[in-house]
């Protein structure tokens, strides 16, 4: 009897579940059930040839420096790679240092990037604000409509960046018709895959060239530690992603990435529990008397319904209520809450409530906010794994006070 010639021996055979639980792992010679923890800084070789071949790439799989190369990071990388069909990753302590190098890593001086103006404020300040000190022009759009993301391509532009769906007004941008657009003009494809998470959307198939994660949401969902993810080909992540880090230091310490590996575990059975709560909370406040609107994507009443269903599989664990009476009744409804938190983080295992025009898009303008659907009235629900009807009746409290 023997596994060598089980087929399940492929970790890509596997389904999504289990390569969570052992996609990627790397046993040392005390054969531990659990990832190793390699808190070490540095490594020693067997000889200065051995170093000097590893310095020049020659020696595969070996580490010189854990500012760029790390088992246990190593791990984590290579299971977040399997989740996403991607064929390599580069983790960074941050889901921010992870755009920030996604974006800053693809374009030199005398570059244009295009992005959808919907974007998190962090996202935003990198495209409008921090690549132009850079010499790099940025152009955004409304991300809704595909061709204008075509009448925006400059013959410089190197970049196209979006979310979808968007933080915090869950809009969607055509990942497939946006790609075509980029890769027609020479461009490179670059989606914040968080909100949709790795098991409903996959950008890559869909056309994208990188696909970046903040960690610390969903991935580690718990609320312990921070953590971003660049994910894509061989090419763009062990040359320009790469070098970017290596020379940058974003670095994701090896603590971080096994806490991260921990939470991939349960990151399947979590994420889906969390939407089936999603789908039940979105439903149970339609049409209240006190909200305008209830935005979930996989709402028939979205307006990007259809566009919903054709890219993402669920309609994932967030969604947004913009509640009548502006900013004082988004207030009474989120002062009322006893078991969901008021926090601006999200894709967590407790319930997570913001008011993003005072808090993850306080920086923006009136205008700017406006004009992207961030309204006064408007609050973004991340539902965590707490019973269905508690969370239900604990809004429906809140509802009241308004």
């Amino acid at each position: 009897m023997t596994k060598t010639n089980n087929p399940l021996n492929d970790p890509k055979k596997l389904s999504a579940a289990t390569q969570m639980v052992h996609g990627g792992g790397m046993r040392s010679g005390f054969n531990e059930t659990s990832e190793a923890l390699f808190l070490n800084s540095g490594y020693s070789y067997p000889s200065s040839e051995h170093a000097e071949l590893l310095f020049q790439g020659k020696i595969a799989g070996g580490h010189n420096y854990s500012r760029f190369s790390n088992p246990t990071v190593d791990m984590f990388e290579d299971r977040m790679a399997l989740l996403e069909g991607a064929e390599a990753g580069k983790a960074f302590a941050s889901g921010m240092s992870a755009v920030t190098n996604a974006v800053m890593s693809q374009v030199r001086a005398g570059d244009h990037i295009v992005a959808s103006q919907a974007l998190f404020g962090g996202c935003r300040y990198v495209v409008e604000d921090f690549a132009p000190r850079f010499g790099v022009a940025s152009t955004l759009v409304d991300g809704r409509d595909s061709e204008n993301f075509a009448r925006a391509m400059q013959p410089n532009t190197k970049l196209v960046f979006i979310e979808t769906p968007t933080n915090p007004t869950l809009e969607l941008v055509d990942i497939r018709a946006v790609a075509d657009i980029a890769h027609a003009h020479g461009a490179k494809l670059i989606v914040d895959n968080v909100f949709s998470t790795a098991l409903f959307q996959k950008p890559l198939e869909l056309g994208a060239d990188l696909v970046t994660y903040s960690a610390t949401k969903h991935i580690d969902g718990q609320g312990r530690v921070l953590g971003g993810i660049v994910l894509g080909s061989k090419e763009l992540i062990e040359g320009d992603v790469h070098t970017f880090l290596r020379q940058t230091g974003a670095t994701l310490s090896a603590f971080n990435a096994w806490v991260l590996l921990k939470g991939l575990e349960t990151y399947a059975l979590r994420v889906e529990r969390m939407t089936d709560t999603a789908e039940k909370v979105a439903a149970a406040l339609s049409g209240h008397p006190k909200i305008e609107r209830v935005i979930y994507p996989h709402d028939p009443n979205h307006p990007q319904y259809e566009l919903a269903k054709r890219q993402m599989t669920r309609g994932s664990t967030l969604l947004a209520i913009d509640v009548k009476n502006g900013q004082e009744g988004a207030f009474a409804l989120s002062d009322s809450l006893a078991v969901i938190l008021i926090s601006n983080n999200l894709g967590d295992a407790k319930s997570l409530i913001t008011h993003p025009r005072t808090t993850t898009h306080a920086r923006l303008t009136e205008e700017v906010r406006l004009e992207t659907g961030v309204t006064p009235g408007l609050l973004r629900l991340s539902v965590g794994l707490e019973d269905p009807d508690d969370l239900i009746a604990d809004l429906m409290y809140g509802l009241d006070q308004v």
